[in-house]
């Protein structure tokens, strides 16, 4: 796999960006990250008038949660896909055309106010649903079922973006409304689920190479399929 992986990423002859997902959506979401805090705390000042139809706090909030952590999202999933299925990584201008259209969705959102009512969520929602469809293709290719329980979760998140959408066009303060809490509680449930796979898996191989003979358990096994349920119910009380 890791050979495979390596020869696509050097016959890719394009910027180095878009060699594995990782590497684009890692610094582009470092970078607005750090852009977004500027501007809303010139918007939340009263120095700065953001053309966009949410209100300073809202349109905060929804930066950091749909477009901070669903680039931090996005470039986890298009680089562990491969592993999990056995494929070969997303690269190129598929990539980049991935990239674009979270750009895109920036882009609408901050200035969505000089756009016909529906045009920036539907372009702030097609990266979700375009990741999705890539993550599936993936999944079905490399019939990797198990997985499919990550693609349930990027879809609620996509949920929740649309749900945040729609309360702010229909006047709620979208900040402390239902589609933000349920972003929230999705990616707290990814962190525990996939978290609760990876790092043990990681401190397991680690072990392995060094030949340790005392190894931990694999992860997610009984003890954790019965706790990992619990955690559910916090996040269920925060998003209802």
């Amino acid at each position: 796999m890791s050979a495979t992986s390596a020869e696509r990423m050097r016959a890719w002859h394009g910027p180095a960006l878009l060699t594995y997902g990782f590497r684009p959506f890692f610094l582009l979401g470092a970078l607005w990250a750090a852009l977004a805090m500027v501007l809303w705390v010139f918007a939340l000042s009263g120095a700065l008038d953001l053309p966009t139809r949410l209100d300073p706090v809202s349109w905060h909030a929804h930066a950091f949660l749909f477009g901070y952590l669903g680039a931090i999202i996005a470039g986890f999933l298009l680089t562990a896909v491969p592993n999990w299925t056995g494929r070969l990584p997303v690269v190129g201008w598929s990539l980049g055309a991935l990239v674009a259209l979270w750009v895109a969705g920036r882009a609408a959102v901050l200035v969505s106010a000089t756009l016909p009512v529906w045009v920036a969520p539907a372009i702030d929602l097609s990266f979700p649903l375009a990741l999705g469809a890539v993550i599936l293709r993936e999944i079905v290719a490399g019939r990797n079922w198990r997985n499919l329980v990550v693609l349930a979760l990027l879809g609620v998140f996509a949920l929740a973006n649309l749900t945040f959408h729609v309360e702010a066009l229909r006047g709620i303060h979208a900040a402390q409304g239902v589609g933000l809490r349920l972003g929230l509680s999705t990616v707290i449930v990814m962190i525990a689920l996939i978290g609760g796979r990876i790092v043990p898996s990681f401190t397991r191989n680690w072990l392995v190479k060094r030949g340790a003979t005392a190894l931990p358990a694999p992860p997610m096994q009984r003890f954790d399929r019965v706790t990992f349920p619990c955690s559910l119910a916090p996040t269920a009380s925060f998003s209802a």
